[in-house]
């Protein structure tokens, strides 16, 4: 009940709380998603006005000024009036000349302090702040003070209202504007109607009788009046604000303040339409003015007795984080912090990102037999389910969306894990030797996919010869050495650890002779491994040519063993040789120089680091060319974004400043041009290019201050200009920083020209003040591409998680991901029990993929963890185990346990790399970075 509830509910309970029965005069104020500060909606239910109830705060505010005070009737409802000038006094909202805010001040202290003393009131002044330049205004202050001898408390606040309601800005709560020849403006709204301000001066008024309809359209504010052939004005009054949302708020509060002085009665909710709506469904709710002086009245309620104390802050009212023992009010009267609510509550069926917050794990496994009590939603084209996560604050998720990954015979007791973890070696190298052993495994299954490709696509007709002989003689060779190679590493490990009839175990206690042997074998194959790039302009190329050789792969690609983009399984063998020399490299920083296996790895470290040195500038260019290929599949309306000389730098979510406000949208940063999408995917959960701005001769500016959006920032194009705005500083800081280099790159190279765009979408203008913008989001029908190709691509790629998660990622990301891939057995615990599950988990590609085992073909779940923190439980959580780790995002927090410090540091070490925000710095010491 409690989470479907109204915004009055809450309203009521605070007014409740304060025995105060004039509410109808406050309301509760937040700030929203968008950063602006807007009224809690008494109809709608709180759940789906507050998008992060926990972060949010709700400021106890006057919402409606009287225009005489003498209409409010309780003392106590007079009292927080005086508190709301008082505040508006310090912080420069109330503007006034300095003898009203003097004789203002005056009247406050005499309710603080009481009757004048010359030294006491100084004291008294100098030790508190009451209006922005207080200093020259002591000795009139004073003056005035000593005028209010005899004063009570209440007759102090009585004086306070009646100074302060005679003055202009009393109650005035401006919104920005400009008028058609865009001179700047504010609007703001009283009991008498609708007022323009140029600064602090009122320029004009239009009273309730001469409106006859307030409306807005975009980001226009219209006020229609009622015909006057007196006046010299036109029927319809324009203003323009900076966005569609600055008009909404600002046309709901005219539309209260309407309703609250000027009707008898609360007006009726309107019938709903049986077909379809145009326009607004807002409406005020709650009691009109006369309603509540009529109710005060004639009520016979019982008065509680209103006790006020003695208080000196200035700031007290609405400023929930202070806590005065000396407040009039107890502060926890107005100290209402963060909502408890849950926020998995309200949710239905648990879609694949259908949620606002993106952070639950998402299964790619349909109906598995290891999976109890699952809810499914779609994910990939294929069922989904999260595993249970848990709530920081220990409440129980909605069940719908925290399904148990289950499975009895994979829960550890605490004895049995410490007899096992007793029977395995304790030395470092050891597990660093079980890396390899870990990692090779991931990498085996990962060129089986390859060749199970091979099977399925490359014995088709559609396929040409040459991609079916380039991939085989690349691959084949490959996979037939890591196999053996991966026995050697396992038969070496079971030695080890004492698991076979070896019971000698001196000479086995070591890798890196293993490592030289297969290393040296290994090195005839890496002569092709620069073809790496050819298999993929191959198959590029053919997948143009035939329809159907590019619905076969696309096919290929949904299938659950690809369970990332299949053209990174292509660059898999080049990845694995930088593995190779960074486990090398941690052997050796490890061994003394006398240990016996000190030389071997030394050797085999020398090998791989002439062949990685050798194919890097290949790495970089195949990784940036795989880029461009997996981004052409996640877009639609574009044409010729893989040509020679383009190179990808960022992709992620702004805020886009449109006709229609801020709208979140994607963009794509490339070293020529950067590409916007619309609002959403399209049916084949792809996203659709709305736009492209060049970066030849482009600046940009931060323009936080002239828009009043924070983190927004100003690309100014030689066609066109764009307002975006960043969801945190370090997001804005990023994507400046990148644009600019991008902009320098721009101005020396002579990088792509060609228009990205298809032909029906080369018109550069903003399309969001178009009725293009009216499209739904599932419309396929707008550009002749999607037409074409109405078959479902990838629906968990990078670029869906970073419009899920409101977050960006750049090629420098992406080149320290290549490096920190692990593969190993984790502890997950269970929400309800002291239960932990064992299972394979691979990370890759800024996620963490589950499987029962290393043996499993496909993963169970995955959980993309770009925006998570990695962080180590407190004491407070009772995981009284070693080695444990805790992923949070928002309210979904889980725990996993490793095996040994090792490991621990390299799971910690590796999930960072995903979690930490990058900057161009990192990439150059990434390297350095690495504990070896």
């Amino acid at each position: 009940i409690w989470q479907k509830a109204s915004g009055k509910v809450l309203f009521d309970l605070v007014c409740s709380h304060m025995n105060l029965i004039e509410g109808d005069y406050f309301g509760l104020e937040f700030q929203n998603h968008q950063k602006m500060v807007v009224w809690l909606d008494h109809i709608k239910p709180i759940i789906k006005q507050l998008r992060r109830p926990k972060h949010t705060i709700l400021r106890f505010s006057v919402k409606f000024f009287p225009p005489d005070h003498a209409q409010l009737l309780e003392e106590l409802t007079r009292y927080l009036f005086a508190l709301q000038i008082k505040q508006d006094l310090s912080g420069g909202r109330l503007t006034c000349n300095d003898s009203s805010a003097a004789l203002m001040v005056s009247h406050i202290i005499q309710s603080e302090i009481g009757d004048f003393e010359e030294s006491q009131c100084r004291s008294h002044l100098l030790n508190n702040n009451y209006i922005p330049d207080q200093m020259p205004l002591i000795d009139k202050i004073m003056e005035f003070h000593s005028k209010n001898i005899g004063h009570t408390p209440a007759e102090s606040d009585y004086q306070l209202l009646e100074v302060a309601r005679r003055l202009e800005m009393y109650g005035i709560r401006l919104h920005p504007a400009k008028d058609r020849e865009g001179t700047r403006l504010s609007l703001a709204v009283a009991h008498t109607g609708v007022l323009v301000f140029q600064g602090h001066t009122k320029i004009n008024a239009f009273n309730w009788a001469k409106v006859r309809k307030l409306s807005f359209k975009r980001k226009r504010f219209l006020i229609k009046l009622r015909p006057d052939l007196n006046s010299s004005y036109q029927d319809t009054l324009e203003f323009l604000m900076a966005s569609r949302d600055c008009c909404k708020v600002f046309w709901k509060i005219c539309v209260e303040y309407h309703a609250f002085f000027r009707l008898f009665e609360e007006p009726k909710p309107k019938p709903k339409p049986v077909l379809f709506s145009r326009g607004s469904s807002f409406r005020f709710s709650g009691r009109t003015q006369k309603q509540v002086i009529d109710y005060v009245r004639e009520s016979e309620f019982k008065k509680i007795p209103f006790e006020r104390g003695n208080s000196s802050s200035p700031t007290m009212f609405g400023n929930p984080m202070e806590d005065k023992p000396s407040s009039p009010i107890p502060r926890n009267k107005f100290s209402f912090g963060s909502l408890q609510l849950d926020e998995d509550a309200d949710e239905e069926e648990s879609q694949a990102f259908s949620d606002e917050e993106g952070g639950q794990i998402y299964s790619v496994v349909p109906n598995s037999p290891h999976l109890s009590g699952l809810s499914h939603g779609m994910v990939n084209g294929q069922k989904s389910l999260e595993l249970c996560s848990h709530s920081p604050d220990g409440r129980q998720p909605s069940p719908l969306t925290s399904p148990l990954l289950n499975d009895a015979c994979s829960i550890r007791t605490d004895d049995e894990d410490d007899v096992r973890r007793k029977r395995f070696p304790t030395d470092r190298a050891y597990f660093i030797a079980k890396e390899l052993l870990t990692t090779e495994r991931t990498y085996v299954k990962d060129l089986e996919v390859i060749t199970s490709f091979q099977s399925a696509v490359g014995q088709d007709e559609a396929t040409p010869d040459s991609l079916k002989t380039t991939i085989f003689s690349t691959f084949e060779p490959l996979h037939k050495f890591h196999t053996g190679f991966l026995r050697e590493v396992e038969q070496r490990l079971a030695l080890w650890e004492g698991r076979s009839n070896a019971h000698i175990k001196g000479d086995y206690q070591r890798i890196g002779d293993v490592m030289l042997k297969n290393l040296q074998d290994l090195k005839p194959l890496t002569t092709n491994l620069h073809k790496q790039s050819e298999v993929l302009v191959e198959l590029e190329k053919a997948c143009r040519l035939s329809r159907r050789l590019e619905g076969l792969c696309r096919d290929f690609e949904l299938q659950k063993v690809c369970y990332i983009p299949f053209n990174v399984f292509i660059l898999r063998p080049l990845h694995r040789l930088i593995h190779y020399k960074q486990i090398l490299e941690r052997l050796c920083k490890h061994y003394p120089a006398t240990h016996v296996d000190f030389r071997d790895s030394r050797a085999a470290l020398a090998d791989v680091s002439e062949v990685v040195d050798q194919l890097q500038g290949s790495i970089i260019k195949m990784e940036n060319f795989q880029k461009l290929l997996e981004l052409k599949k996640d877009l639609i309306g574009v044409d010729n974004l893989v040509v020679p000389g383009r190179e990808f730098i960022r992709l992620g979510c702004l805020s886009k400043l449109s006709g229609k406000g801020l709208q979140q949208r994607m963009f794509f940063l490339f070293n020529d041009v950067i590409l916007y999408t619309s609002r959403g995917m399209t049916a084949t959960n792809q996203f659709k290019v709305h736009g492209q701005l060049p970066l030849q001769g482009m600046t940009i500016r931060e323009s936080e201050d002239e828009w009043g959006v924070p983190h927004a920032f100003t690309l100014v194009g030689q066609q066109q200009s764009v307002v975006v705005a960043a969801s945190s500083l370090t997001e804005m800081e990023k994507w400046m920083e990148d644009i600019k280099v991008a902009i320098e790159m721009a101005k020396t190279s002579n990088g792509p020209s060609s228009d990205l765009l298809t032909s029906n979408m080369t018109d550069n203008k903003c399309l969001e003040d178009s009725s293009v913008e009216a499209e739904s989001e599932d419309d396929t029908t707008a550009s002749h591409a999607s037409t074409e190709r109405p078959a479902p691509h990838r629906g968990n790629t990078m670029v869906h998680v970073c419009w899920h998660r409101n977050t960006s990622v750049s090629m420098v990301d992406f080149s320290i991901a290549v490096e920190n891939q692990l593969s190993g057995n984790l502890l997950r615990k269970f929400k309800n029990s002291n239960g932990w599950q064992k299972l394979w988990v691979v990370f890759t590609n800024f996620s963490l993929f589950f499987y029962k085992s290393h043996q499993d073909d496909y993963p169970l779940a995955s959980l993309p963890l770009l925006g998570y923190s990695v962080t180590i439980p407190s004491e407070s959580e009772n995981i009284h185990k070693d080695y444990v780790f805790k992923l949070h995002f928002k309210s979904h927090v889980y725990y996993f346990r490793s095996e040994s410090e090792y490991t621990f540091e390299r799971w910690m070490e590796v999930i960072r790399s995903a979690t930490v925000p990058s900057s161009r710095s990192r990439v150059l010491n990434s390297k350095e970075s690495h504990p070896h």
